[in-house]
């Protein structure tokens, strides 16, 4: 990355104020490290609400994660336009309930932050589905049991509960990780010039530039950092311990 020949066909490095991959990789990396923790802060209590409901509430609710998956990705990917624009929804209800003024609206799109929301909205249901189902085998009588020897409700949940449900955790932050650094759309779409992600360049070059050595270059260096980073999670953790349901 980064590189390129000279006029004596030679590689050397791109001027400093070109060098734009290697800072583009690192930020799609920590934004899909972000996106895959607010889909854990998020999924987690839904993950739980609808595990501990009776089956027949939990299945009507169970309606509503599933319901994006019935929508296009295109669709839900506009409407965060029209929800987080200067004049869109958001912005206007914040003007009304007088928390800002209307010379004071906040600019939510076409940077980093429509980025991280839209995509958190769209992968949420792939961190809820792998979550719920290893938090419906876990058997409450493990709870009544902590609680009956004395522990308070937060000490049997983080030491109960919560390491049973690791497995859950693991397999959708993986899902949600690996989804999440290979997106393009909706960066393309809601991220602007700051909130676009490597893979947005990678199109660029397939299908504008015509350059597809470099496109295949910056594709084979993610694929190797994702099976990098799988396979450290391999090593601490254990693929033997992901569950997806």
């Amino acid at each position: 990355m980064d590189m390129r020949y000279d006029a004596d066909g030679s590689i050397v490095r791109q001027p400093e104020n070109r060098r734009v991959y290697v800072d583009l990789m690192i930020k799609t990396l920590w934004m899909s490290m972000l996106i895959t923790f607010l889909c854990f802060l998020l999924g987690y209590p839904v993950a739980f609400l609808l595990a501990s409901l009776p089956m027949r509430t939990s299945s009507l609710l169970m309606m509503l994660v599933l319901l994006p998956f019935w929508t296009s990705l295109l669709v839900r990917t506009t409407t965060w336009i029209a929800i987080l624009q200067s004049q869109g929804i958001l912005n206007n209800m914040l003007v009304a309930l007088g928390f800002i003024d209307d010379q004071s609206r906040l600019q939510m799109i076409y940077n980093e932050i429509g980025t991280i929301v839209a995509m958190t909205h769209i992968l949420l249901p792939f961190m809820i589905l792998p979550l719920y189902s290893v938090m419906k085998s876990i058997s409450p009588t493990y709870m009544r049991a902590a609680r009956s020897m004395g522990a308070t409700g937060y000490t049997a949940f983080r030491r109960v509960y919560f390491p049973q449900t690791l497995p859950g955790i693991g397999a959708g932050a993986i899902l949600v990780f690996i989804l999440a650094i290979g997106y393009y759309i909706t960066p393309a779409l809601v991220g602007g010039e700051s909130g676009r992600f490597i893979t947005n360049f990678i199109a660029y070059h397939m299908q504008v530039s015509l350059n597809w050595g470099l496109a295949a270059a910056i594709a084979s260096l993610l694929l190797g950092l994702v099976i990098a980073l799988y396979l450290i999670y391999n090593r601490l953790v254990g693929s033997d311990n992901l569950k997806l349901g």
